[in-house]
């Protein structure tokens, strides 16, 4: 069954994007019903007779159920029943499965995203250093304004990849588990254990290489809003480094080696990647916006702002993995013709020193990663 999300033809970089596809989400979905049913058995002392397998689901029974329910976790819930026995999902909530899911969905997105910047950054850094002399008049308000180094102007790309790799790295994955109100009530009172929320919440996060929050988060939607503001950072960082580089290929001052073509112009070369990364930039409010205002919900469980949070959440995911991805090629892809002068280098002395803190400070955050 084709996936209208994931097939790619309105999205010529979409397969940076697969990381977050339906498949990926129904897999963390059967990841994390996994792990509720093994902390589960350990709480009871009970074993494990069966292992959930999310290739053998029925998805055109999954959609019929989600459309009924509203959610796509009850259907799933009783068809990893008939594998898993009763313990599975039991005490747990829609909300906790599919928070968790897209959790694990941005830790991985994000993470591949992480890879991505550092190896443009790489070529970024490389590439200043080997222009940390050459002169580049910038230009303020579209008009010329001084003459630097084109290492400088380099040095300040390297300084919005370092700026996106710090929000990046300052996000937590926290597992959500609360039960129906987040009160955990009903694993206390299913296995006769008072704590047993915690009990689980920490076995789970262990399971899942996710974080223990040590309390539900499912009216708090400060993890998802860290979470697309990365995401967002990324595709800004992209988008602003695209805008250069598409300004740059327009004063074929640098330009990419395997440019694209064009349906009525053979001739022509255009930087994709550029073009691509700007877009993303420019698309990322959208969903961000969406997550925004759902986050000013209410109840224990709002009806609606959950809901609208799935698609704007998984978009910005994706958009970042792309951005990601391209800036990556984009970097590579890169061949400047500026000519180096043969007398002095420029007329200003601080460039270089710029080029220099801003390959630091990106080889320290580089380096530094997540722990």
């Amino acid at each position: 069954m084709a996936d209208a999300f994931d097939w790619g033809l309105l999205e010529p970089a979409g397969e940076g994007g697969t990381i977050a596809s339906d498949d990926r989400i129904l897999d963390a979905m059967v990841d994390v019903e996994r792990a509720h049913l093994g902390a589960w058995s350990a709480l009871l002392g009970a074993e494990i007779t069966s292992t959930l397998d999310a290739g053998v689901l029925d998805r055109d029974s999954l959609l019929r159920e989600s459309r009924r329910a509203g959610v796509p976790v009850v259907g799933l819930a009783q068809a990893l029943r008939q594998q898993g026995g009763t313990l599975v999902h039991q005490g747990m909530t829609s909300q906790d499965v599919m928070d968790t899911a897209l959790i694990l969905i941005s830790r991985d997105a994000l993470t591949a995203a992480r890879a991505g910047l550092v190896a443009a950054g790489s070529s970024f850094a490389a590439l200043a250093r080997e222009h940390r002399g050459t002169p580049f008049a910038v230009r303020t308000l579209t008009q010329e304004a001084e003459t630097t180094t084109l290492g400088a102007v380099i040095g300040g790309w390297l300084d919005v990849i370092s700026s996106a790799l710090e929000t990046v790295d300052a996000v937590a994955f926290p597992l959500q588990l609360g039960g129906a109100v987040g009160d955990g009530d009903a694993f206390a009172r299913l296995s006769g254990h008072p704590d047993a929320v915690s009990l689980l919440r920490r076995q789970m996060s262990a399971a899942l290489g996710l974080t223990d929050p040590g309390r539900a988060w499912h009216t708090d939607r400060s993890p998802v809003l860290a979470v697309t503001r990365a995401s967002a950072s990324v595709c800004s960082a992209g988008g602003r480094i695209g805008r250069d580089l598409g300004l740059l290929a327009r004063d074929e001052i640098a330009t990419p080696i395997h440019g694209g073509g064009s349906s009525a112009m053979p001739h022509k070369r255009n930087p994709v990647d550029a073009v691509l990364l700007v877009a993303n930039g420019l698309r990322v409010s959208g969903p961000l916006a969406v997550v925004q205002t759902a986050s000013l919900s209410y109840d224990a469980r709002p009806a609606g702002e959950w809901h609208a949070e799935w698609q704007a959440w998984r978009e910005t995911l994706r958009l970042a993995a792309e951005s990601a991805s391209l800036l990556e090629h984009a970097a590579r892809d890169l061949v400047v013709q500026v000519r180096r002068p043969d007398g002095p280098a420029t007329s200003a002395p601080r460039a270089a020193d710029a080029v220099d803190a801003a390959v630091s400070r990106f080889e320290q955050l580089a380096e530094g990663g997540r722990s």
